[in-house]
């Protein structure tokens, strides 16, 4: 009769079947159901369990998963076997139990008369993990010295795959902490980023959250300016008051108005009752006007009033009413150049921008990118069983441009957790959009837009680094602030 493991040929071709599968889980508890799965159907036992060694346990291990057992049959079960391997540091066969000298007066052996017993020790190297047990109630012999080379192999694969495994889900957990650390540390939960263009930004976001002088935050869309604008809101002495948010691009000049300012019944068609407006709601607290820019010649000068003179007037009033808000505006325009072109008033700027922040986008802090990929996948991963990104799938989330920022990132996250078939995210996954390759230098290109090209995508790919930028530029670092900062007020 053969035996499960018939021959070194079919021995070779089911430990390399064997290897390719438990190397592929990441997760412990998985690992080890499987691990122990395998070896009962390869040496067809009826019972198994698998124990790693505890320092915390007073036996010295803890069973970690078993088929077959009882807890009470598990408790009563005899340790010296599994000692002795795990002393030794070698397997010990029992072919007929009940018979062996060594162990037929052992309690838990006669009273569930266990007829055969394998088990095998699980290391790495010199040092003892854990092991695995395997017995047979019905059928003495069941394990024999030709199932040896195979166990032994076997749990060796076991052993490195367990320790990798266990490896892996406390790297993860670490960088879990570190993630709830930098979030603890700068008290900005919903801002992720370790970069120095972020840490730039917490510190102004830090310096300015007790105090109501206006804010003005820059940069492309999909950066996180609403994010900031609500961190200092509720970061700051206002937080128990409202903080309101509304996009000033969305509505015609007359609703927009009627929305920031309140109306008067009858004051216009639909005007049904009397109304109050955002400012209003927001008294005592924070209002957030998203694309100030896109503010019209009249309702910016009603905006100017506010903050010069902290008063308001409803569509169809004549009064005034006092409000006691802190403004936070937003653009992704260059404000300098529509003041410039006559499209938005130089003393409202100047109010606006009593303190400037400047959102860095995604493609110049490429760090943030893993940091940020692992928190959305945190977020949007609660009902499936993904642990990660593939290395392929990572390497394409850093070369990636983001013209669509940190929400381009969640968004494309979010959908990879959707369309993901495994416990990692793919490449294929993530369906980021093949990236035109164009040429950035056309013909009658001025030498200023030209040179202009080289700075920012020398920047990019120095993830904002003005150091580094400047020496792979062979410039001072004063003249690139200095053309930097050229650009960022609109001049050609």
């Amino acid at each position: 009769m053969e035996t499960p493991v018939q021959s070194r040929a079919t021995s070779l071709e089911a430990l390399s079947e064997i290897a390719l599968t438990i190397n592929s889980i990441q997760d412990p508890d998985d690992l080890l159901e499987k691990v122990l799965e395998i070896a009962m159907e390869e040496l067809d036992a009826e019972r198994g369990f698998i124990l790693l060694t505890s320092d915390t346990s007073p036996r010295g291990f803890e069973v970690k998963n078993s088929r077959n057992f009882t807890e009470e049959q598990i408790g009563d079960l005899s340790t010296s076997v599994v000692h002795e391997v795990l002393q030794s540091g070698e397997p010990v066969l029992l072919y007929e139990a009940l018979s062996d000298e060594r162990y037929r007066d052992t309690e838990s052996i006669v009273l569930q008369q266990i007829q055969s017993i394998a088990c095998v020790p699980l290391s790495i190297k010199t040092r003892q993990i854990g092991a695995i047990y395997l017995d047979s109630l019905t059928k003495r012999g069941r394990f024999t010295r030709a199932n040896l080379p195979f166990m032994t192999a076997f749990a060796h694969q076991a052993a490195v795959a367990i320790e990798n495994a266990r490896l892996y889900a406390s790297i993860r957990e670490e960088n879990r902490r570190l993630r709830q650390e930098v979030q603890r540390v700068h008290g900005f939960d919903e801002i992720i980023g370790q970069s120095r263009q972020m840490q730039d930004v917490f510190d102004t976001m830090s310096r300015v959250l007790d105090s109501d002088a206006t804010v003005l935050l820059e940069g492309e869309s999909g950066t996180g300016k609403e994010l900031v604008a609500r961190a200092i809101h509720y970061n700051g002495h206002r937080a128990d008051k409202p903080f309101v948010a509304i996009f000033c691009g969305s509505l015609p000049e007359n609703l927009l108005e009627s929305e920031l300012f309140g109306h008067k019944k009858g004051s216009f068609t639909g005007a049904v009752a009397d109304k109050p407006g955002l400012f209003e709601v927001a008294d005592g607290g924070t209002i957030f006007l998203d694309e100030v820019g896109d503010l019209t010649p009249r309702l910016q000068m009603a905006l100017l009033r506010v903050l010069q003179e902290g008063e308001i007037k409803r569509v169809g009033e004549v009064s005034v009413r006092n409000v006691d808000v802190r403004v936070v505006s937003a653009t992704n325009k260059p404000l300098r150049e529509l003041i410039r072109d006559g499209e938005f008033r130089d003393d409202l700027y100047y109010r606006l921008n009593t303190i400037s922040i400047t959102m860095p986008p995604l493609r110049r802090r490429r760090g943030d990118i893993p940091l940020l990929a692992h928190h959305f996948l945190d977020k949007y991963a609660r009902k499936k069983d993904i642990k990660g990104f593939d290395p392929d799938a990572m390497k394409a989330l850093r070369s990636y441009s983001w013209p669509g920022n940190v929400r381009e990132l969640e968004n494309t996250i979010e959908r990879a957790v959707v369309m993901a078939r495994g416990d990692m995210v793919t490449r294929e996954d993530l369906r980021l959009p093949d990236e035109e390759r164009r040429d950035l230098f056309e013909v009658g290109m001025t030498l200023k837009a030209a040179e202009r090209v080289i700075v920012e995508r020398t920047l990019d790919a120095c993830d904002g680094n003005i150091s580094e930028t400047a020496r792979m530029l062979d410039v001072s670092r004063r003249w690139l602030h200095y053309r930097l900062k050229e650009w960022e007020n609109g001049s050609s």
